[in-house]
């Protein structure tokens, strides 16, 4: 089972601050560092404010050298589809070939509002013309020319440029629906991902996403399947209760949603998500400052369920 580690910044960070767990991130032997993208803290007063995520993710593809990035994920909202395609392809190659891009449809209306977004009341035809655009541009070979008319996005004669380093970067799709999201991730995705569903559901809803992918003629096994829960672990009760403290969280809800206890029942708990179906897991860090979190989860935990 792949850890990844998944951060909030909307909630209160600087780029340092995700540079500090990105870096500890790559060092401890975690697979990965991914940011939600956001632009208004969902609690709390979000100082010093919110952070671009592709801008930040340019900078980290630099100052990195092993571990995987992505988004989980950007709102189809946030940017047209060709620009994001450019985006994207451009953090590829100052990464080497190490991005990866979730997206949704978006959700957080207050955030558009805040910002001057545009938020449509229906929005799964954007997020499905998007990723039609993102990946047609990607596969057109170099010389020929994309075009796309759609209800939503129209594009002439792109020259599909520039390319990514990595032949097919892998996009992740995630949601609850249970037929319209299933459905896109067989056609598009090369990894699902369920966020905070609750554990006991987890495997039905993997099923639903496997039969999608065989009503659409594409093999099951050949998408991945992962799982985002909060991270909260405590070498003894009592460090475990301070870290839920400082996130704002009750041990007890934290023990029944996340992956939160002591490392004994934090292994068990990704050991029960193995038996659910699910191949990597996005352990959500709240306290970006506690680095020493990630040093005991890497220590005492990773090598039990790799």
């Amino acid at each position: 089972m792949q850890l990844r580690i998944f951060t909030e910044p909307q909630q209160g960070a600087t780029y340092d601050d995700l540079l500090a767990v990105a870096k500890a991130t790559e060092e401890l032997g975690f697979d990965a560092f991914f940011r939600s993208d956001h632009y208004l803290t969902m609690g709390g007063d979000g100082l010093p404010g919110p952070t671009d995520a592709w801008t930040t993710l340019a900078g980290l593809a630099r100052e990195t050298s092993r571990i995987r990035l992505g988004t989980l994920v950007s709102s189809a909202t946030f940017r047209l589809p060709g620009v994001l395609a450019i985006q994207v392809a451009q953090v590829d190659q100052m990464s080497g070939g190490r991005v990866e891009l979730g997206l949704g449809s978006g959700w957080f209306e207050a955030e558009h509002t805040a910002y001057g977004i545009p938020f449509p009341a229906k929005r799964f035809g954007l997020l499905e013309e998007q990723l039609e655009i993102i990946t047609g541009l990607w596969r057109t070979p170099v010389g020929e020319a994309f075009s796309f008319t759609g209800e939503h996005y129209q594009l002439t004669d792109a020259p599909a440029l520039p390319k990514p380093v990595q032949s097919s970067v892998p996009v992740i799709i995630g949601g609850q629906g249970p037929k319209r999201t299933p459905a896109l991730a067989a056609r598009f995705a090369s990894e699902f991902n369920l966020g905070f569903a609750e554990f006991d559901e987890i495997a039905p809803k993997l099923d639903r996403v496997r039969a999608a992918c065989t009503e659409a003629g594409r093999d099951p096994d050949s998408l991945t399947y992962s799982a985002a829960h909060v991270l909260c672990v405590g070498a003894t009760e009592a460090e475990f209760t301070r870290r839920a403290a400082a996130i704002g969280r009750e041990p007890a809800e934290l023990r029944e949603h996340g992956i939160a206890g002591t490392v004994a029942e934090a292994t068990d708990r990704l050991a029960g998500l193995r038996g659910s179906g699910v191949e990597r897991v996005y352990l959500q860090v709240m306290d970006l400052h506690d680095l020493d979190h990630l040093d005991l989860v890497a220590r005492e935990i990773a090598p039990h369920v790799g």
